[in-house]
């Protein structure tokens, strides 16, 4: 039997047990984390409550030729896109139709803003904003589940076959 020695091998006093740092070395942690969440919360106010920047609208890409031209071609395609939308044979897919009809006006309306140049000459120019915004009014309304019958939906819709068939005098 091996004799007792006052010899302790280090490796079997030593614990396996994962040492703690100490508090001082952690105890800056807790301020610095409610430092950085002042700090996020403050930002997140600014971001919510700060004014919209007054930067325009990105413009359209420039137009070249005759503005009368450019606004008439452009009303022809949104017409065109609107009688085919709002005249096509439903079958099984009625609401599909009815979703492209409102899809072509909607479309369609901004379509012409944006086609319309500052020397487009006063009158059409005058004709399309009204057509564009009466598309858009019979869209939304349309989307928001107005039926045709509705009379006020029926006046929106008769106002702009009547601004339609004046642009069309004019694009002659």
């Amino acid at each position: 039997m091996p004799e007792p020695t006052d010899d302790v091998d280090a490796t079997t006093t030593t614990s396996h047990r994962p040492t703690r740092p100490s508090r001082s070395s952690v105890s800056w942690l807790a301020p610095v984390a409610v430092v950085i969440s002042l700090i996020a919360v403050g930002l997140a106010g600014w971001a919510l409550f700060r004014p919209t920047p007054s930067t325009p609208a990105p413009a359209a890409a420039p137009q070249t030729g005759d503005p009368k031209t450019n606004a008439c071609d452009a009303y022809r395609t949104v017409s065109a896109a609107v009688s085919l939308q709002t005249h096509a044979d439903p079958g099984a897919e009625v609401q599909g139709v009815a979703a492209n009809a409102r899809l072509a006006m909607a479309g369609g309306a901004t379509y012409l803003l944006a086609h319309l140049s500052p020397a487009t000459p006063g009158d059409l120019a005058d004709a399309i904003r009204g057509f564009a915004t009466g598309l858009q009014d019979i869209s939304m309304n349309a989307l928001a589940g107005v039926p045709n019958t509705d009379p006020k939906q029926a006046e929106r819709l008769s106002n702009a076959e009547k601004t339609n068939s004046k642009i069309a005098e004019l694009c002659k």
